[in-house]
């Protein structure tokens, strides 16, 4: 699929089958989080890859309290998440785990995959439990959680979201 296309249709997935992602397709998507630029080519992002039923996942959905939704859980149930961390002291962290997950998320969508990026869970894994949840996720040391996002085959589809460029676009 062309990047552009993927950036058209790619939508917030929240509603998976089970059927797990195949190593092909799992790769593809860890190369694509890799392959994102980093400043100064630092790479100091670390990627964790969970299946949706790791219990470290349901402790962090329990550690979210208020944040929890009682119906759904806040990967949806998708069958595979992946978890970005970063170098805490470096100053450009945020920014290229953002560029990481987008490179994930566009993967996604052009292997016709559903995908959600989940920022929602940062309160429970910078809280009390951070340490605990920090070695469950095989984080490096002086790595934390930047953000994460949840992968599988869509159960149902939507409309990508619209815009309004009048009012969100200033050319000077």
């Amino acid at each position: 699929m062309d990047v552009l296309k993927a950036m058209e249709t790619r939508f917030s997935t929240r509603d998976y089958t089970p059927e797990k992602l195949t190593e092909a397709e799992l790769d593809t998507l860890l190369t694509a989080g890799l392959q994102a630029p980093t400043a100064t080519n630092r790479q100091e992002l670390h990627f964790t890859v969970l299946s949706g039923d790791a219990p470290v996942l349901f402790a962090i959905q329990e550690a979210m309290g208020t944040r929890k939704r009682p119906e759904k859980n806040f990967w949806y149930n998708a069958p595979t998440v992946i978890v970005i961390s970063g170098e805490t002291a470096f100053g450009w962290t945020a920014v290229d785990a953002g560029i990481a997950v987008e490179n994930i998320a566009l993967a996604a969508e052009a292997l016709g995959l559903g995908n959600v990026i989940l920022g929602c869970l940062k309160g429970a894994m910078l809280g009390e439990k951070r340490d605990e949840f920090a070695k469950a996720l095989g984080f490096p040391e002086g790595y934390d959680f930047q953000i994460a996002v949840a992968v599988g085959r869509k159960a149902a589809g939507k409309e990508p979201h619209s815009f309004d460029r009048e009012k969100q676009v200033t050319v000077l």
